[in-house]
C-alpha cells in the first residue's frame, strides 16, 4: 500500500481527489483505487508532535529556578500534542502497512519537518518519497503526484527545520525563565518572555516609540530660486530650482543636509537674487518601467496593510483560506516572487479565470497581451515555491468574503500586470550655478501608464496639480533668477510602525543595522522570521501585552519597554537572530554543520546568563570585581585613550562599559563597595521619602533595593513591591 501524508486535511482531500476511485472514506483517512494500484491517503493537523517540556528531561526543570539553568537537554525528545494525539494514532496504524511513504509536507522548511518528525516518531522502515504541491487546483496536484522524488534530498532542509526549533526551545526556554526570574527578585510579576525573533522585533518598536517620544523638532530652510531662461524665444517657461550644499556650509548643515541657520539661508537668497547665472548640466530623457514582479507573502501582507490597513495575520489567514477552500490562488506561504518558465504555458487559462472570479478586472484580462513575458518566469530563481497567483479555477466554493474579495484581486492585478505594456517615465534635470552657488530643478512626469493603471491608487482626490514641464536648455545656456523664496520648515519624527511597515521592516532587516559589513552580509538573508512566521510573531507580541494598538499604529506598552531596556542589546537587536537565519539557510543548502549551530548557541546562553561552561550554578562575582550593566557578565580594567576604565568581558558581543570611579563607595571613603544582591553593581545610598535606603548604581536597569542599617546596606532585602 502507498501512504500519502499531506500536512493538513485539505490537501489530503485534494490528492485523494486526483488518485483512482472508488473512495472509500475512515476517520483520518481515505483510501483510494483497488488493487495492486490501491492508496491510502492520511494528513497530518499541522505538527503532531511537540518539542518535549524541561520537566519531561528532569523532574526538577518543571519549577522555575535560577540555580538550575542553563536547560540543555541530553538528548532531544518530542511529545504527541494533546488535541491531535488520536490522528497520530491512525498515522502510526496506517505506516505499519505501508510499502511506500509518500511526503506531502508543503514545499518549505516547516512543511518537510512536519511530516519527518511523524515518520520518525512512529518508526517507519519503508522507503519514503516526497511531492511538492504549490497549487491545490486538480490538474496541479495531479502532476505533482506524477513526479515524485526521494526524500533523501530534502533532508538538509529537515535539518535545518529541527536546528531552528532546537535553537528556539534553547533560546526561549533559557532566557525567558533567566529574565523572569531576574524581575521577580525586583518585585515584578507575570512572565518575561523572550525569543530570538519576537525580541529583536520588539526592540524594532521600542526603538522607534523612543526616537518619537525624545524627539525634539529643529527648524531648518529651504531655498528655492525662481530663474527664466535668458533667451529671445519668449515661449520658454519660467522654472523654479533648490539650492544644493556644499562643503562651505557644512557647519551649517545637519546630517542630513539640511541648512539649520536662517541667517545664512537669507544671505544666500540675497547673493543670488537678480543675478545671472549659467545651466551645467541639462538632462532629458524617457525612462522605461518594467512591472513589479508577482507577489510573495511579505509583499501581499506589506500592500493589503498599505491599500486595506489589514494586519499581517489577517492577511495570511485570509490567504489561505482563498488557497485551502476556494482553490483560487497557489500556496500562500512563499518567500518568492518569481514563477516557474512552464507555468507561461498556464496564461491563458488564469487570466480568463480572473476574468471570471472578478468582473471589475475582466477589462484588463480582455487587454492582456499574453504574448508578452516578463522577467517574473524564470527557474533559476524558484526553489521550493513560486509566487503567489491565481489558479485556473473559474469560480470559488461559496461566496467570497470582502476581504478574500479583496486579497483575490490585488493578487490577480500583480500578475495581470506582467502582460501589460511598461510605464514611460518623462524625467529631467537641470543643473543650474548663480555666482558661488549650485542649484538644481527636476522634472518627472508619467508619459504612457502601462501596468499603472492596474495599481490600486489612494486619495485620488487629493492629487495635485501637475508641474509645468522644464525648459528644454542646453549646457551653458544664459538664466536669470528673478526672485528667491526661503521657506522655514521643521524636522518631523519617524512615524509609528504599522502592519505595513513593521512588517517591511522586518522583511529588509539590514537597514536597522549598523555594522557596515553585517549590513551587506544581512541584504543577502530573509530579515527576521520567514514568510510564514512573521504574522504569527507579531501577534505573539499582542497577547503578551508588548504591543498595543493605537488606531492604526503598532506601540509599545511600559511591560515592553521594561523588557527591552533590561536585556542586552545583543538580544534585543536584530543583528544576531538574522544571521541564525542566514545560518539556517546555509543549513538547508548544506554549507553549514546543524550540529556547530546548537553548540555555538549554547554558549552565547551561557554568556548571557553568565554560567561558566563547567558550572551549573549562577555564582557570585569574586569579591569587588563590577560586573556589566547590560548583561551582568564580569568586567575587566582596560586602557583606553581617556585612560582606565572597566569594559565587558564579552566584547564585541557586548559593549557594555563602567567608569573607574563607578565602584567607588557613594561617601568617598575607601571601603570597598557592597555589590547589588541581584546584578553585582554596586550599591548607593539613597534618601526616599522613607528614609534612607540603598539602590542599585545599575538603575533604571536594575531596580533592586536594600534596607540601610546605621549607614550600611542590611543583610535583608527591602521590599520593592
Amino acid at each position: 500500500m502507498r501512504l500519502y501524508i499531506a500536512e493538513k486535511p485539505s490537501l489530503g482531500r485534494a490528492i485523494a481527489a486526483a488518485l483512482p476511485a472508488p473512495h472509500q472514506k475512515g476517520t483520518g483517512w481515505i483510501r483510494c483505487g483497488e488493487g495492486s494500484n490501491a492508496s491510502t491517503v492520511s494528513w497530518c493537523i499541522g505538527h503532531l508532535l511537540e518539542p518535549a517540556e524541561p520537566g519531561q528531561y528532569d523532574p526538577r526543570w518543571k519549577k522555575w529556578r535560577q540555580e538550575d539553568l542553563p536547560l540543555f537537554p541530553g538528548r532531544w525528545e518530542v511529545m504527541p500534542k494533546d488535541s491531535v494525539r488520536q490522528q497520530l494514532k491512525v498515522l502510526e496504524s496506517l505506516t505499519r502497512k505501508a510499502d511506500t511513504i509518500i511526503h506531502a509536507g508543503d514545499p518549505d522548511r516547516e512543511g518537510q519537518l512536519l511530516v519527518d518528525e511523524v515518520i520518525r516518531y512512529v518508526g517507519a522502515t519503508c522507503p519514503v518519497q516526497r511531492i511538492l504541491i504549490n497549487d491545490l487546483t486538480p490538474a496541479a496536484v495531479a502532476k505533482a503526484i506524477q513526479a515524485p522524488k526521494d526524500n533523501r534530498e530534502f533532508r538538509r532542509l529537515s535539518h535545518s527545520a529541527l536546528a531552528r526549533q532546537r535553537a528556539d526551545w534553547l533560546y526561549g526556554i533559557n532566557l525567558t525563565r533567566f529574565y523572569t526570574l531576574s524581575y521577580q527578585q525586583q518585585g515584578e510579576q507575570g512572565v518575561y518572555s523572550v525569543g530570538r525573533v519576537q525580541t529583536p522585533v520588539l526592540g524594532l518598536v521600542v526603538a522607534r516609540d523612543n526616537t518619537i517620544e525624545n524627539f525634539t523638532p529643529k527648524p531648518f530652510f529651504r531655498i528655492q530660486a525662481n530663474c527664466h531662461a535668458v533667451e529671445e524665444d519668449t515661449d520658454q517657461q519660467g522654472f523654479a530650482a533648490r539650492w544644493l550644499p556644499s562643503e562651505a556650509y557644512r557647519e551649517h548643515l545637519d546630517e542630513e543636509d539640511r541648512l539649520l541657520d536662517g541667517d545664512v539661508a537669507r544671505q544666500i537668497a540675497d547673493a543670488v537674487e537678480g543675478r545671472p547665472g549659467k545651466v551645467t548640466e541639462s538632462r532629458f530623457r524617457d525612462r522605461n518601467e518594467a512591472p513589479p514582479l508577482p507577489l510573495s507573502l511579505s509583499a501581499l501582507q506589506i500592500e493589503a496593510g498599505r491599500l486595506f490597513r489589514m494586519g499581517a495575520k489577517d492577511v495570511l489567514d485570509t490567504a489561505q483560506n482563498l488557497y485551502e477552500r476556494h482553490q483560487l490562488i497557489t500556496y500562500p506561504r512563499s518567500d518568492c516572487r518569481y514563477l516557474p518558465e512552464g507555468h507561461f504555458d498556464q496564461r491563458q487559462n488564469v487570466v480568463q479565470a480572473i476574468g471570471k472570479v472578478a468582473s471589475e478586472l475582466a477589462p484588463a484580462c480582455e487587454a492582456a497581451d499574453l504574448n508578452r513575458r516578463t522577467e517574473a518566469w524564470n527557474d533559476k530563481k524558484v526553489d521550493a515555491h513560486h509566487a503567489i497567483i491565481p489558479t485556473a479555477r473559474q469560480a470559488p466554493s461559496g461566496r467570497l468574503s470582502e476581504a478574500e474579495q479583496k486579497i483575490y484581486e490585488l493578487i490577480s492585478r500583480y500578475y495581470l500586470m506582467q502582460f501589460s505594456a511598461d510605464a514611460i517615465h518623462r524625467e529631467g534635470k537641470l543643473a543650474i550655478r548663480i555666482g558661488e552657488h549650485d542649484f538644481r530643478a527636476t522634472e518627472t512626469a508619467v508619459l504612457q501608464p502601462g501596468w499603472k493603471d492596474l495599481e490600486i491608487r489612494q486619495r485620488e482626490g487629493r492629487k495635485e496639480a501637475p508641474k509645468p514641464p522644464l525648459p528644454r536648455l542646453g549646457k551653458g545656456d544664459p538664466i536669470l533668477c528673478d526672485s528667491v523664496e526661503v521657506a522655514e520648515r521643521k524636522t518631523q519624527p519617524p512615524q509609528y510602525f504599522t502592519d505595513a511597515t513593521l512588517l517591511s521592516a522586518m522583511t529588509n532587516i539590514a537597514r536597522f543595522v549598523s555594522d557596515p559589513e553585517l549590513r551587506k552580509t544581512l541584504r543577502e538573508t530573509d530579515g527576521l522570521g520567514t514568510e510564514a512566521t512573521r504574522a504569527a510573531i507579531i501577534d505573539t507580541l499582542f497577547r503578551r501585552e508588548y504591543l498595543f494598538r493605537d488606531k492604526r499604529h503598532i506601540r509599545s506598552t511600559p511591560k515592553g519597554k521594561a523588557l527591552i531596556d533590561s536585556l542586552p542589546e545583543s538580544i534585543s537587536k536584530p543583528d544576531m537572530t538574522a544571521i541564525w537565519e542566514a545560518t539556517l539557510e546555509s543549513i538547508r543548502r548544506g554549507e553549514g554543520n546543524p550540529k556547530q549551530f546548537i553548540e555555538d548557541l549554547k554558549e552565547q546562553i551561557r554568556g548571557f546568563i553568565n554560567t561558566p561552561e563547567q558550572e551549573t550554578k549562577n555564582a557570585p562575582p569574586p569579591e569587588g570585581q563590577p560586573h556589566c550593566p547590560k548583561c551582568r557578565a564580569p568586567m575587566r580594567q582596560r586602557e583606553g585613550k581617556f585612560g582606565a576604565f572597566h569594559a565587558c568581558t564579552r566584547f564585541p558581543d557586548c559593549k557594555g562599559t563602567r567608569p573607574i570611579e563607578d565602584q567607588s563607595p557613594a561617601d568617598g571613603t575607601s571601603e570597598k563597595p557592597i555589590p547589588c544582591p541581584h546584578c553585582f553593581s554596586p550599591l548607593v545610598r539613597r534618601k526616599g521619602k522613607k528614609g534612607w535606603f540603598w539602590g542599585c548604581s545599575n538603575f533604571p536597569g536594575c531596580r533592586q533595593t536594600v534596607d540601610d542599617d546605621g549607614g550600611k546596606p542590611a543583610l535583608r532585602l527591602r521590599n520593592t513591591t
